[in-house]
């Protein structure tokens, strides 16, 4: 145990594992069968969604459960409930990146190049960017890795970024669920 505390590349590690775990998961039908029973579940199914819709191995089962809920929840309780849940996911993404893995990929990124890439990304031009092509991010129906990653990167305060995930996913979730009741199939 002593080896892993002294392991300089823990969170890489866990980073590689947990995607290894979840592209397994996702191959196991019986967990399939238990993620879309979870839109019986009322709000507390929109708040497991919410936290399924961020990420991008499970954003294809996080919208199906979201679109079971439009027919029983209004989209605005959905978009709230979800939203939470949201930013529950995103905020695991937020610290898990803030507190250790880009100390862990800076020597990494050091070796190819990346003082460059750094005087770009923190010259007065381009770093008021990346807090906003983030929170675009955040607020399509697409994954939030990367938006909460460039947030993470801008050193956004935890509190705002909450803040900011919280509106922007609810919104976001929103117009998913009300775009799919309006468009039936």
């Amino acid at each position: 145990m002593d080896h892993w505390r002294s392991f300089r590349y823990k969170n890489l590690t866990l980073f590689v594992i947990s995607v290894l775990f979840a592209v397994l998961l996702s191959r196991f039908e019986p967990f399939h069968a238990f993620l879309l029973n979870l839109g019986s579940l009322g709000y507390f199914g929109a708040f497991l969604a919410g936290i399924l819709f961020v990420s991008t191995f499970t954003v294809a089962t996080g919208v199906v459960i979201l679109l079971v809920l439009a027919k029983q929840l209004s989209p605005i309780e959905i978009g709230l409930v979800a939203g939470f849940g949201a930013v529950v996911g995103d905020f695991t993404i937020f610290r898990f990146i803030k507190d250790n893995l880009l100390e862990e990929i800076t020597p990494f990124y050091n070796r190819f190049g990346g003082n460059h890439i750094t005087t770009v990304l923190h010259s007065k031009y381009f770093s008021w960017t990346l807090p906003v092509i983030g929170a675009i991010v955040i607020a399509s129906p697409f994954p939030d890795e990367i938006g909460v990653s460039l947030m993470s990167i801008a050193r956004m305060k935890t509190y705002q970024f909450l803040i900011l995930s919280f509106i922007l996913n609810a919104v976001g979730i929103f117009f998913v669920v009300s775009a799919s009741t309006i468009i039936k199939p």
